[in-house]
């Protein structure tokens, strides 16, 4: 039976994907968009305009998505008592995609949108007559600091700390789903995606993933530590796209001529999990549609196949001018570059990751299907590196992609 869904984080990277898959299989979905944000209709509009759609399909968007601005961070998602009744009584399905991504954020602000948000989109499931069904986009880095070893898809505790408070957060909301699920014996899926990325050229208008997060994080650091140096796009410009990969160089006290030197803590064999966002929202959309099991059911949504970090670090060296250095332990005597770094704790701590997510419970269901394209320095080069500008791939450079444990 069609259900009438709403979808928190509409326009954010994976909201605005796993709308487009709801449209395919709905005929209108309310987008509950964060109050003062802006014209939630026009961003997503532009967003397919941008991403190729049909002109029919964007011309019927207005008649197709119910805007309802709200505030998750306040009781009823800062709406009236009715018309928050209202809004209830006329779903049957919640998508909860919104929240914070900031892996520098302070713990108590992350709590006010992932932990709280997470409630009031609870409460007002819990409120519906037609008891609607949660869909709750979490994350795969749950699994906190643990860098070694499996994480499984049933695990959700804090033996081993958290990297960073986003994680935590997440975690905290995940208990809450779990509570929630128990005191309303009502059934919840939750989503873990890893890494999302995308092949899109970066543009003004649409949402940053990750990778560009930590891309800019590099440039203005390197900026703000050398403002006379070549730490400008327009320098960049002119920057070898074919500088020597991670394999190609030595242990050195300095970088290349025009290149600063960052020592980083780092694993050489390190491995990260990155995903296509739209083979994820595809993922989501459909384990959505399996029977739930009458609680809390959990999916890893991540690639079958790692990518070597020394393939992230190559990947950044070529799109901003500096040498990057993984290194066992912080550096004594850390440069000002490397100590501007250091407030960025939360995104380098996974360059040091062996871990790697089970996805039994996907592949069981979803079969064959459920894997992806490979993601690999061509695929990453094209959603982060300016139009025009050519990757050329060195000599002997190692495999950018690594077997999952099912494989190796």
């Amino acid at each position: 039976m069609l259900v009438h869904v709403a979808l928190t984080g509409a326009t954010g990277f994976l909201g605005l994907r796993l709308l487009r898959r709801l449209l395919d299989t709905h005929p209108s979905v309310t987008v509950l968009a964060h109050a003062g944000s802006g014209d939630a209709l026009h961003r997503i509009t532009r967003f397919f305009e941008l991403t190729g759609s049909p002109e029919t399909f964007t011309a019927r968007l207005p008649g197709r998505l119910r805007v309802v601005e709200t505030d998750l961070a306040q009781p009823r998602l800062g709406l009236s008592g009715r018309t928050f009744q209202k809004l209830a009584d006329g779903l049957g399905a919640i998508w909860h995609s919104a929240g914070s991504i900031n892996l520098e954020g302070n713990l108590p602000e992350l709590r006010r949108t992932n932990v709280e948000g997470t409630r009031h989109v609870l409460e007002l499931a819990a409120a519906g007559r037609r008891k609607p069904l949660v869909r709750h986009v979490s994350t795969a880095f749950v699994a906190g600091a643990r860098r070694d070893g499996v994480a499984y898809e049933d695990e959700l505790d804090d033996v081993c700390g958290f990297e960073n408070a986003y994680e935590r957060s997440k975690y905290e909301a995940e208990l809450l789903i779990h509570a929630w699920s128990r005191e309303h014996r009502r059934p919840v899926l939750v989503l873990r995606p890893s890494i999302l990325v995308t092949d899109l050229p970066p543009h003004p208008e649409l949402p940053s993933h990750p990778l560009q997060v930590i891309e800019r994080i590099l440039r203005d650091a390197r900026c703000a530590a050398d403002p006379g140096g070549p730490g400008s796009r327009d320098s960049d410009e002119s920057a070898s796209s074919g500088f020597p990969g991670p394999r190609d160089r030595g242990p050195r006290s300095s970088g290349p001529a025009g290149r600063s030197l960052i020592r980083t803590v780092g694993h050489p064999h390190g491995r990260l999990n990155l995903l296509q966002v739209e083979h994820a929202a595809e993922v989501m959309v459909r384990l959505a549609g399996l029977a739930p099991s009458g609680g809390v059911d959990t999916y890893h949504v991540v690639h079958d196949r790692d990518v070597p970090v020394p393939t992230v670090v190559d990947l950044l060296e070529r799109l901003v001018p500096l040498s990057i250095d993984l290194v066992a332990t912080k550096p004594d005597t850390p440069s000002a570059l490397e100590a501007l770094l250091d407030f960025y704790p939360g995104m380098t701590a996974y360059l040091a990751h062996r871990r790697r997510f089970d996805d039994t419970r996907v592949r069981t269901q979803l079969g064959p299907s459920a894997a992806s394209a490979p993601v690999g320095l061509d695929y990453l080069w094209s959603g982060l590196a300016p139009r025009g500008r050519a990757l050329v791939l060195s000599p002997g450079a190692p495999p950018a992609v690594l077997p999952s444990v099912r494989y190796a």
